[in-house]
């Protein structure tokens, strides 16, 4: 599995272990510990699957199916 992949399966349960995590993708990166490009582009992924959705005031919030 490369980095990429666990900083996803990361991502996910962070969110799912923690309802009502709203973070911005700053947030989320020193969160993680990683570069904010790359976790900026992680979230985007998990907004396209459906997993996060982005609020109007920047952050990244689970969906009410992920909760």
């Amino acid at each position: 599995m490369g980095s990429r992949d666990g900083l996803f399966m990361r991502v996910r349960a962070e969110y799912r272990e923690m309802p009502g995590l709203s973070l911005t993708a700053e947030q989320a990166a020193r969160l993680m510990g990683v570069d904010a490009a790359i976790c900026t582009a992680v979230l985007q992924q998990l907004v396209v699957e459906g997993v996060l959705y982005h609020t109007r005031g920047g952050a990244y919030v689970a969906s009410p199916a992920t909760r």
